[in-house]
């Protein structure tokens, strides 16, 4: 049994030439969790599954790039769900922003569930554990473990450099990093640097290290050679792309 990771969206901030921001889609065993939905999420999703087959949503925070379909697939939800009886879809978020946290319950449609994120959550075959980033809002980097397999991923969602996140993703078969800005960015930022995410990937000791969260007007090659170079020739550095599938 293997964990499938597909790619939805992958830009930070909006969507650009056609393409989604943050969402990824992981299945396991028959179970289907929704990552982030950020926007054009939903189409993205639609070419994968029917919507309707979803387990569960998980968000590391809530700024529109990584939440703004979530409305649209309530509405898809409340509008389609007698197909399976009536079901609501559970949405896990963190409670320190009431406002959000409230608008993912949605009559008939959806649920909002709180996380503790000093305490590992259980959804179906996947062990989520939380660390919180360096955002200008409340924000957590998750490691999700297959119990099927023992493979584990990490995304870091949204981030500056912190120390903490080596420690946090040590080990893992796949890290899904925030790379928002080439080298040459200056404090303050929210985002990583290539170089950054693969110093990361190097003192994680990750097999398999992929850049997401883009930037729309960098030339993708230097962010992944920099990556690269940072990262050592012992991790497989790849660029995110709508449709892509990692499977560990």
């Amino acid at each position: 049994m293997m964990m499938k990771i597909t790619i939805l969206g992958f830009f930070g901030g909006y969507p650009y030439d056609g393409k989604a921001t943050s969402s990824y889609l992981l299945q396991s065993d028959g179970y289907n969790l929704l990552l982030d939905c950020g926007s054009g999420a939903l189409l993205n999703l639609e070419k994968e599954l029917d919507p309707l087959q979803l387990n569960a949503v998980l968000l590391s925070h809530y700024h529109q790039d990584h939440i703004a379909d979530i409305g649209v697939l309530q509405y898809y939800w409340q509008l389609n769900n007698e197909q399976i009886g009536g079901k609501i879809l559970p949405i896990y978020g963190h409670t320190q922003d009431k406002e959000h946290f409230a608008s993912l319950t949605w009559a008939k449609a959806t649920v909002g569930r709180g996380y503790d994120p000093s305490a590992t959550l259980i959804l179906g075959p996947f062990e989520i554990d939380f660390l919180p980033t360096k955002h200008p809002v409340t924000a957590y980097a998750v490691r999700i473990k297959d119990t099927n397999n023992g493979k584990t991923l990490v995304f870091t969602a949204d981030t500056d450099y912190i120390p903490e996140m080596a420690a946090f993703a040590r080990g893992a078969d796949v890290l899904m990093t925030d790379t928002n800005y080439s080298d040459g960015k200056k404090e303050p930022k929210w985002h990583m640097t290539s170089t950054e995410s693969g110093k990361i990937a190097k003192e994680a000791g990750v097999k398999k290290l992929i850049l997401t969260h883009l930037p729309q007007k960098v030339d993708f090659s230097l962010l992944l050679d920099k990556a690269q170079m940072a990262a050592s020739k012992q991790v497989k550095v790849e660029l995110a792309e709508i449709g892509k599938i990692v499977q560990c």
